[in-house]
């Protein structure tokens, strides 16, 4: 193939064709009409010889060609655009950028305060613009819609960079008042009511079967290995609801140790290590590779890097 007749905007077209798995959504996205976009698939399709992306029952699908070509396309681009950024770093103080992060409840309650009072002492005119899960879908952070995702995440697509901002582990809040509080085994534990609280998973939420342990997470799996199951009374995805609930005084929450600390002081609540062990987890942020050496998005991860060592 000879790469001198080759038109590199085909690449442009093709990292978001597959990324978008739509015409009509990657001219949207590319700022062309549909005639456009269709010409530069049949081009792409001349090219490589192969359809790349063959309509079924589901929309359009990537062939097995497309799905090798996606990753090495997605790094040349990255690459191009680090090439052409401009050397002057990024000046915080008289930026008005906008920066849009998705993080989770847990987050917000225990990173986002610290952040912004960091930002409104170095870049006083920078905007924070903070998406709940349920905003964001993992095709909104690959486009680079989003400048970062700052979750407990079970799995992301592989194409992203990550960083681990820190590990926490499990504890539990009780009203002083609890009948169990003063033997808190775990007999007592598994009698009580208890308070769910999580939403790490990206898109729409959805209701919980409290029967499927496996949905249920950390806890709930760590119980079950020993034998157990806890039951639950309320389920909840704000990390600043548990502290409300848990002044009565038949309700257990289980919930990081960042937020149950945060919480108890103010609601007069004891923690209470759990008598069981629950395996920790790791918080971390996640952003395209679109956007890997852009100098202002370089700035933001330093600054949220060494905001989180201060949580």
């Amino acid at each position: 193939m000879n790469l001198d007749r080759i038109d590199l905007n085909l690449l442009v077209y093709l990292d978001v064709l597959l990324r978008e798995g739509s015409v009509t959504r990657a001219a949207q996205q590319l700022g062309i009409t549909q005639p456009a976009m269709s010409n530069g698939l049949r081009r792409l399709r001349d090219l490589f010889n192969d359809p790349l992306l063959v309509r079924t029952s589901e929309g359009m699908t990537a062939t097995e060609r497309a799905l090798e070509l996606q990753p090495v396309v997605r790094k040349a681009l990255g690459e191009l655009e680090a090439a052409l950024q401009p050397l002057e770093e990024f000046d915080a103080q008289s930026s008005h950028r906008v920066f849009r992060i998705m993080v989770s409840d847990y987050a917000e309650s225990t990173l986002v305060p610290e952040l912004v009072k960091r930002l409104r002492d170095v870049a006083p005119n920078v905007i924070l613009d903070v998406l709940t899960p349920s905003d964001v879908t993992f095709k909104d952070v690959e486009a680079g819609k989003v400048d970062m995702a700052i979750n407990r995440f079970d799995e992301m697509p592989q194409s992203f960079h990550q960083m681990t901002l820190w590990q926490d582990d499990f504890v539990c809040l009780v009203n002083p008042d609890h009948p169990l509080a003063g033997a808190f085994d775990i007999d007592a534990y598994v009698a009580s009511n208890h308070i769910w609280v999580s939403k790490t998973g990206m898109g729409a939420g959805v209701g919980i079967d409290p029967e499927k342990v496996i949905r249920l997470g950390w806890v709930d799996n760590a119980l079950s290995k020993l034998g157990h199951k806890r039951k639950i009374s309320v389920f909840t995805r704000h990390y600043q609801m548990p502290a409300l609930l848990a002044h009565n005084n038949d309700l257990v929450a289980t919930l990081p140790r960042k937020v149950a600390d945060m919480q108890a002081e103010a609601a007069s609540l004891l923690v209470k290590e759990p008598p069981f062990p629950i395996p920790p987890f790791e918080l971390k942020m996640a952003w395209s590779p679109l956007l890997q050496h852009h100098q202002a998005h370089r700035w933001l991860r330093r600054v949220i890097v060494d905001v989180a060592q201060y949580c």
